[in-house]
């Protein structure tokens, strides 16, 4: 199998924590998150610098939850969607930690989870970290307009998560463990609309999804939930509308982590939630305690990247789009 890997003997996710700001703790998984920042600069005098101290803050509430040390860990993986992965880089310089940074857009947690999840089944890593994290402002005028250009946006855009996750894996972990993973490939149907990010990721979502389950031989009825992150309302609708063009019904066990994030009646989310930070947050704060605890068997997490460049898109690009897939579950085997 070319893009699937089955483990023989899974790792395990021993640790994890989320991080988010107001505006997720005012969502219906507020309760969810290790620590809250009511101010959206983290108390720096930037938004790119507030996102740094996002993603320390997750490293260390998530070793502190794990009764880890910095000197435990063998290796981390992390990214964002800033310009050269600043976010992560200043975020993460204090640590005296080995570094491999990454960039996968909004797929950056499940690529960096499969990373770690390899490093340590096959023994180069003991203990192995992924990190990302996002910010609606540092986002926002990075990909859009700047915050103070008041533009409007279109039904079909995404607010970005000021949020972030952490988690460790380690070939002697417990649940949830890493059963398999399989490794996106590129796709690109033409989108050029960079306020309409879930129908560019819609094709690499059930690219993914598909070749998992025809590898393993697998059916969407094998597990409790196929999650992706972040399509939103547009793409989890053109997601399940691919999968039933070959006879694939995904609605019943689908959910998608840009429409779990924030309350469509209460906030101003338009099409849902996006960004690295969303993905991650929902894994680490609300999925993974589940599949601890039993409540969850089987998660196959399937986050999704818009791999698009500003500058690129300005140009009349289109945005090429890619997602990964993760076999999470309560069980070894």
């Amino acid at each position: 199998m070319k893009q699937t890997h089955i483990f023989d003997s899974p790792p395990g996710v021993i640790s994890f924590a989320s991080i988010g700001s107001k505006m997720e703790s005012e969502g219906p998984l507020g309760e969810c998150f290790d620590k809250i920042n009511d101010d959206p600069y983290m108390s720096a005098d930037s938004f790119e610098k507030g996102e740094s101290k996002l993603q320390k803050q997750a490293i260390l509430h998530m070793l502190e939850k794990g009764n880890l040390k910095e000197s435990d860990i063998d290796v981390l993986f992390g990214g964002d969607l800033l310009n050269q992965c600043t976010g992560t880089t200043y975020g993460i310089r204090e640590f005296e930690i080995p570094f491999l940074g990454i960039y996968g857009a909004c797929s950056t947690m499940a690529e960096g989870l499969l990373l770690a999840s390899a490093f340590t089944a096959a023994g180069f890593a003991e203990k192995a970290v992924a990190v990302t994290s996002s910010h609606f402002c540092s986002a926002e005028r990075q990909y859009r307009y700047p915050l103070n250009y008041g533009g409007q946006r279109p039904p079909t855009s995404q607010w970005t998560a000021t949020a972030g996750g952490a988690l460790c894996v380690s070939a002697k972990g417990k649940s949830p463990y890493v059963r398999g993973f399989t490794v996106g490939k590129i796709e690109d149907l033409g989108v050029t609309d960079a306020n309409n990010m879930g129908a560019a990721m819609a094709p690499a979502a059930w690219s993914t999804i598909s070749t998992f389950l025809n590898d393993t031989g697998k059916s969407p009825d094998d597990f409790d939930m196929i999650l992706t992150g972040d399509l939103g309302k547009v793409g989890s609708r053109l997601l399940c509308e691919l999968a039933e063009r070959e006879n694939v019904k995904l609605r019943q066990v689908h959910t998608d982590c840009g429409n779990m994030l924030y309350s469509f009646e209460n906030q101003d989310v338009h099409a849902g939630a996006s960004g690295c930070g969303c993905s991650a947050a929902v894994l680490c704060g609300y999925i993974l305690p589940r599949i601890r605890s039993g409540e969850l068997e089987n998660v196959l997490f399937a986050a999704t990247g818009a791999l698009m460049s500003p500058t690129l898109n300005q140009q009349g690009e289109t945005i090429p789009s890619i997602s990964h897939a993760v076999w999470l579950s309560h069980r070894h085997g």
